[in-house]
This record gives C-alpha cells, structure tokens and sequence, in this order.
C-alpha cells in the first residue's frame, strides 16, 4: 500500500517541507503551482499552495524557517559522522514526527 493512499495531504506536508529546507525540484515546485486553483477549491482558501497548507495547519509564520534550521543542525550532525543526509527521508521522517 503506498504512503499516500488515501492520505493526498502528507504528501504536501513533505512537500513543505522540501520547499523549507530548500530541496523542492523545479519540477516538484511547477506541479504544486498547477494545483494551486483546485487547492483553493478543496480548501476554501487563497494564496500559494505553501499559504494554503500553512493555512490548514494553523502554521506561525516563523515556521519554515524552524524547519531549515532543523534541518542544517541535522544535516551538520550526519556530515560531521561521514553519513549524507537524504532530503525525502528528511521530510517523511519530519512530517511522521510532528504531525502524526
């Protein structure tokens, strides 16, 4: 069964959080902006897809920026171990943790 199935919502939460931390592919990015018209529909809401998701996670305004900063602590951490640090891990772990 695929992570997503019935769950379309997590993949924009880990899409977030790409963006956040700065590894959202251009690709990935114009999708998201294609989608940015039935987003407004399905959520009654206005703005960029990341407006949008902020919106219905009642995100603070300062949240993207926690997120980079967890990730360049993180990504210093495994660096500092010889051990790289994958971008989708990252984000599916963040999402699992935080917003169960």
């Amino acid at each position: 069964m695929s992570r997503y199935a019935g769950k379309p919502f997590l993949r924009l939460l880990e899409c977030y959080v790409l963006a956040a931390i700065g590894e959202l592919s251009d690709e990935q990015q114009a999708t998201l902006r294609a989608m940015e018209p039935k987003l407004h529909e399905v959520y009654g809401t206005s703005g960029s897809w990341q407006a949008v998701i902020e919106a219905q996670m009642d995100f603070p305004a300062t949240v993207a920026d926690k997120i980079k900063e967890i990730w360049r602590t993180n990504a210093e951490k495994f660096a500092s171990a010889g051990i790289p640090i994958n971008a989708e891990d990252f984000a599916q772990h963040f999402v699992d943790t935080n917003f169960p």
